[in-house]
């Protein structure tokens, strides 16, 4: 049965600031406290997915959280109604309150690792929420995204949805971040690649010194059993922790997959040459096109401050890959060059095209965090919520949304004001109307 791979794009929510909050994330660090706008964000995520559209790729939205989330700081102790809560947190405790604040769901990349059907065991399409231990602005994201998740994909024939892992460090899960799925075709079963940057419970195996490692191997080999997932099509491969103390927070910042290629930095990998034995023998008599940017071509910082390898690699309706580059690849000159001549390699990459999402790199996340693939069928595809499959329709109506509800610019003293609140809540109630997820929202729900 024909298969795709849809992209859901996370929608940049309404109070995109920039807080510096993600430790190891090189560009949020360097961007903390600038003045941001939401609504060029949103607007430069929304233009990603229609040029996605485009070009005959099934393109999906996904809805943002709710933010501020007042919840939160209410159970971290300030009291009083809204406008209370926030002078105090403010005042107080400001780091607590632009965490909470945070759009960081807008990076779909994170939100969940997914199994297809034809990799497990029920044949059902698996969804786990990553738990995102590691930074507390990212861990207020599981509930509501399984919420939105379930809306998204409803139907129990077709999709298993698992609670997030336990939340604590020992299965730290960034989603599929750490994770990417090789295949012959996306209808045929594949092999999923776990990528990890640490064991949990043996502090005597190599570990970054200088920025956490999110991922354990404790949580990925959690999720492949949640997924139902067999030892044959599954691979585990350490992430080099001298590049996690580099600024590669995730392994998407240093290599990414699709279908019959795997590309990826020299230093990616702790162990390259066994990870690439037990990979090509796992994936059989098929060529597989691992494609290795060596250190003289690209350097690890420019791989970081460019999102070479965040860049989303996918297949085309002529069956031809191009690469879904931010414009800060085609600036740095040492890139550029690198990436004019891969698409006369003999590999199945033939074009690169590039595109504005400056405000999502600046908060440290490049096209390939902004989505989440989902490999479907051509039933499984028909039974995911119509309304969050996007079309020229729908990308008028949600600029429509973003012109209404999205301030033009925003700082961390805006994040005081209560009608932030209230401009949120609006526009996130406005919104699962337009995408028809019904009440994923607290606020929603009494």
């Amino acid at each position: 049965m024909k298969s795709v791979e849809v992209n859901f794009d996370g929608l940049v929510g309404p109070t995109h600031n920039y807080a510096g909050l993600s430790e190891g994330n090189v560009a949020s660090l360097s961007n903390a406290n600038d003045t941001s706008s939401p609504k060029q964000a949103a607007k430069q995520g929304l233009a990603k997915m229609k040029a996605l559209h485009d070009m005959g790729v099934t393109q999906g939205v996904f809805a943002p959280q709710e933010r501020p989330d007042m919840y939160a700081l209410r159970r971290l102790g300030f009291t009083g109604n809204d406008a209370q809560v926030l002078e105090a947190a403010y005042k107080q405790a400001p780091a607590l309150l632009s965490a909470c604040c945070s759009a960081s769901s807008m990076w779909t990349a994170n939100a969940a690792t997914v199994s297809p059907s034809a990799d497990t065991s029920d044949g059902k399409v698996h969804f786990t929420p990553a738990n995102l231990t590691n930074k507390f602005h990212r861990s207020l994201e599981p509930e509501t995204t399984g919420n939105i998740l379930k809306a998204t994909f409803a139907n129990e024939q077709h999709f298993a949805h698992h609670q997030h892992l336990p939340d604590n460090d020992h299965f730290g899960d960034e989603g599929a971040a750490n994770h990417t799925r090789l295949c012959t075709d996306y209808e045929s079963q594949g092999i999923e690649i776990f990528t990890f940057g640490r064991y949990a419970f043996n502090r005597n195996m190599p570990m970054p010194a200088k920025f956490p490692a999110r991922q354990t191997l404790e949580a990925s080999k959690a999720v492949a059993r949640l997924h139902g997932l067999n030892d044959e099509s599954t691979v585990y491969v350490q992430q080099n922790p001298d590049v996690i103390d580099q600024g590669v927070f995730h392994n998407d910042v240093i290599a990414v997959g699709n279908q019959n290629v795997l590309f990826y930095h020299q230093q990616a990998f702790l162990e390259t040459d066994e990870f690439l034995a037990e990979l090509r023998a796992k994936f059989g008599d098929t060529e597989l096109h691992c494609i290795e940017v060596k250190n003289e071509q690209v350097s690890v910082e420019d791989c970081v401050n460019t999102y070479l390898f965040n860049t989303q690699v996918i297949t085309l309706p002529s069956g031809e890959m191009a690469i879904i580059a931010p414009m800060h690849c085609y600036e740095n000159s040492r890139v550029k060059a690198y990436l004019d001549e891969l698409v006369t390699l003999n590999t199945p990459i033939k074009e690169v095209k590039y595109y504005d999402v400056n405000e999502s790199m600046k908060n440290g996340g490049g096209p390939a965090c902004l989505r989440l693939r989902v490999a479907l069928n051509q039933q499984e595809l028909a039974a995911v919520n119509p309304e969050c499959i996007l079309s020229d329709d729908k990308f008028t109506q949600l600029n429509a949304w973003v012109d209404k509800h999205y301030r033009e610019t925003l700082t961390l003293n805006d994040l005081r004001d209560p009608a932030l609140v209230t401009e949120s809540r609006t526009a996130l109630d406005e919104l699962t109307q337009i995408l028809n997820l019904g009440s994923v929202y607290r606020f929603q729900q009494g």
